[in-house]
């Protein structure tokens, strides 16, 4: 602290500066109307609660298409639009551009009436069903899935079952084993008292778990973030950018208790996934069940599933053709960073083609 030296004059001009940047930031928001997101228009073919199956017909003039459309299934703690955020980010789109037909489970909002739901009505009733009516519009016998992150290892479970309906399966960011060394959101979730909370709130309020992730990276998603705000201000095209995402973080639904207790409970603590020790309603789940080709995808810097959590699938799965794809990117780097836009879509599409 003693060779600590301020220069007024540079202080006042920073101050000036910044001043400045905060006075345009303010302009640039008022021309913004609204931040639009989730862009690609798609068709409601079914519905079950809050849950709504949604369909977005590929490109039929691709030169070479997949005749097996791919569902999409997505976690439950984030909303699925983040695979088609805005036009030059949309894995969505992309894939549909390939002459994918791509069918999404948009889960919606859970409210107190869902407060007992569990991961059985989630996996045998909610994917199956929508399985079904997939099977049902597309007028084929089994489908393809791609799971992301948590909707990746619901995905596998469900696959794990029924896997008569499913011809290949895409995992995307997904937790496998889940008490690696490095998985701080896995330390976390260990030491939470989820019977309390689920008692004490009965749903598991969306903010509370923003506040979670964040906490995983203070500086960066927090100050760090903050104080770089202005500077993502800047022009309307750059702050769309900046909102949207900011959107999808804090556009966080509810988690219907039951569920909640459950995948904490099974899958952080007690890791049953990997040990064969895990039921869901009135089957078990064996990943070595699994016997479809697999694909899965991973970021190298991704924070909430690192790459050894998601790669240990490759011990446990059945499958004698099972691939792995490294992204250089965290884990939202992997669906919406130029260079993933770049790779991720066309991976997805010539490795569903070669099976087809």
């Amino acid at each position: 602290m003693k060779n600590l030296k301020l220069d007024p004059n540079k202080i006042q001009h920073e101050l000036i500066d910044l001043e400045k940047k905060l006075q345009d930031s303010y302009k640039t928001l008022q021309k913004i109307p609204e931040i639009d997101v989730a862009q690609s228009k798609g068709k409601e073919i079914f519905s079950q609660d809050k849950l709504k199956l949604l369909y977005f017909p590929g490109n039929n003039k691709a030169i070479k298409r997949c005749t097996t459309p791919l569902l999409i299934t997505y976690a439950l703690v984030n909303r699925w639009y983040m695979i088609d955020l805005q036009p030059d980010k949309s894995l969505l789109k992309a894939l549909n551009e390939l002459g994918l037909d791509i069918y999404i489970i948009d889960w919606g909002y859970p409210g107190p009436e869902d407060r007992f739901t569990d991961l059985d009505d989630y996996i045998n009733e909610y994917i199956n069903n929508c399985v079904n009516q997939v099977c049902k519009h597309a007028q084929v016998k089994k489908t393809n899935i791609l799971g992301i992150c948590q909707g990746g290892t619901l995905s596998l479970c469900y696959a794990a079952i029924h896997g008569e309906k499913i011809k290949n399966l895409i995992t995307m960011v997904t937790p496998v084993d889940f008490q690696t060394k490095t998985n701080l959101l896995s330390l976390l979730a260990r030491s939470v008292d989820v019977d309390l909370a689920v008692s004490t709130y009965g749903n598991i309020p969306g903010e509370m778990l923003n506040d979670s992730y964040n906490s995983l990276m203070p500086m960066r998603l927090g100050i760090q973030k903050n104080l770089g705000m202005p500077n993502q201000l800047d022009t309307t095209d750059s702050a769309l950018n900046f909102l949207r995402m900011e959107k999808w973080i804090y556009d966080s639904p509810d988690q219907a208790g039951e569920a909640f207790r459950e995948f904490i409970k099974w899958f952080f603590q007690e890791n049953r996934l990997i040990k064969n020790q895990l039921s869901i309603g009135e089957y078990s789940v064996r990943l070595a069940n699994i016997t479809q080709p697999v694909l899965n995808i991973y970021g190298t810097y991704d924070h909430l599933v690192p790459p050894e959590a998601s790669t240990a699938l490759g011990k446990y799965v059945g499958s004698d053709d099972y691939q792995e794809a490294e992204i250089n990117a965290g884990h939202i780097g992997v669906f919406v960073s130029g260079k993933s836009q770049a790779i991720v879509p066309e991976k997805i599409n010539s490795w569903l083609l070669d099976r087809d």
